[in-house]
């Protein structure tokens, strides 16, 4: 097997050993990581789309690479930020802290959000005390790949993460990362806090400058190629897409500059989110000199624009097939960058994604394939009610959300309730309700069997 290419597509983290520049050591490194995470790709997209990629984008890595084609999620729930801490600790959320975007502590009842962190100031951002700033990588409990990176050679990396999204930039990078950039809405600016720097280094005020978020917003969204040729995805137009706000239409041309003076955060529906992150990394590349020093610099990206377009319009929208082939042409710049920059034999690349995504629900009920919306809040109503009867206290559940029932614990308490015989009830009635498959006591969750997956398919 040629093992000379240092571009992979992996599904889990990529050892740093099979790299090529030496050390004193005798030990071959890769002078840069980049790991990429394409938010909301699922495998199939790498060939669905395949027979209108370039040769220099997702085929380059296809078909120089390596690829793990059998590797599986082992955790619930498959949200951005536990895939991206995942992947980059190789934890569960159990272990790691994070266990959603968002969350609520079961024994406080507290509303939680992955990177917040009120200890910290944002840097760059409009203003300092802008919630958008106010992120760290505080409440991830493990350490990651990047920063055991760190700690092998006593520092002497760097270590960048790049999103839109605060926490896909946060979380990969770890805790000891040189610095983790991500957009700010209002501003359109990249920005970070204080728990990295107290000041936006030159480059990053230079890149801002130029405000090339407004500049993409003032034009309209055009496919790629005649909107006749999309033949992966569905009509344009459909019941189950979503509209930019200020469009009277689902379907394209979309009109952004419109959109974007209704709300800022319009940009991150389209497909010039990936480009932008993109270029912001080729220019951290500079910015840190990533990949000129004697040590191993990582740098990790999260294209996130794919799943806010996903999330609109559905994957098997036109705007899904459009935004993956523009992609495609930006990963291809983004490579050719790094070979000229950094060199072909002196990086690794891998590929990967946090989570993947299913057919909108109106699409799968038009093809007649089984699917229906679950509704939390509903749930939680009936669930109140049931309960609220049998022990004559109202509002017993505060919320269920990320696959979770959160009890109301100060209520329970002040009552003097038997919290056992509450969960009980509350398991007996939510394992009859449609939807669910299986229900189980967290506090007894090594006891509480689970169907497995080789049940599941036989």
């Amino acid at each position: 097997m040629n093992r000379k290419p240092l571009i992979s597509i992996v599904c889990c983290l990529l050892l740093l050993a099979a790299c090529h520049p030496k050390k004193a050591t005798g030990i071959r490194r890769p002078k840069l990581v980049v790991g990429i995470v394409i938010d909301q790709m699922r495998w199939d997209y790498l060939y669905r789309y395949a027979n209108r990629y370039g040769e220099a984008g997702f085929k380059r890595l296809l078909k120089h690479g390596f690829s793990c084609d059998n590797t599986m999620i082992p955790y619930l729930p498959a949200f951005t930020a536990v895939g991206h801490s995942c992947i980059f600790s190789g934890s569960v959320p159990a272990f790691s802290g994070i266990a959603g975007n968002d969350w609520i502590e079961q024994s406080t009842g507290q509303r939680m959000y992955c990177t917040d962190d009120s200890t910290v100031l944002g840097v760059g951002a409009e203003t300092p005390e802008s919630k958008e700033g106010k992120m760290s990588p505080r409440n991830m409990l493990v350490s990651t790949v990047t920063d055991e990176l760190m700690m092998s050679d006593n520092f002497k990396s760097k270590v960048v993460g790049v999103s839109l999204k605060d926490r896909a930039a946060i979380l990969p990078a770890g805790h000891s990362a040189t610095a983790a950039y991500w957009l700010e809405d209002s501003s359109g600016h990249f920005i970070t806090s204080n728990y990295y720097m107290t000041k936006l280094p030159v480059w990053v005020d230079s890149f801002n400058h130029r405000e090339p978020v407004r500049a993409y917003m003032k034009n309209q969204w055009k496919t790629l190629y005649p909107k006749s040729t999309y033949g992966e995805s569905d009509t344009d137009d459909q019941a189950y897409e979503g509209k930019f706000k200020g469009d009277s239409t689902t379907a394209f041309p979309h009109n952004l500059d419109s959109s974007y003076k209704i709300s800022k955060s319009s940009f991150r529906t389209t497909p010039f989110g990936n480009t932008l992150t993109l270029d912001f990394a080729k220019a951290a590349i500079d910015g840190y000199q990533l990949g000129r020093g004697e040590a191993t610099d990582f740098l990790t990206i999260n294209c996130a624009s794919t799943d806010y377009v996903g999330h609109q319009f559905g994957i098997n929208s036109i705007e899904e097939e459009d935004t993956y082939l523009r992609l495609d042409q930006d990963l291809a710049a983004f490579f050719t960058y790094l070979d000229d920059h950094i060199g072909k034999d002196n990086y690794t690349v891998f590929l990967t994604a946090d989570h993947g995504a299913a057919n909108a629900v109106w699409f799968s009920q038009n093809h007649d394939i089984p699917a229906d919306y679950f509704l939390s809040a509903p749930l939680t109503d009936s669930l109140n009610t049931i309960l609220g009867r049998a022990f004559q206290t109202p509002n017993l559940v505060d919320t269920i959300s990320n696959y979770q029932v959160t009890f109301s614990m100060k209520t329970i308490r002040e009552k003097k309730l038997e919290f056992n015989a509450i969960k009980k009830m509350a398991l007996e009635w939510l394992r009859q309700q449609p939807g669910i498959t299986y229900a189980i006591d967290m506090a007894n969750v090594g006891e509480s069997p689970v169907a497995s997956r080789c049940a599941a398919w036989s």
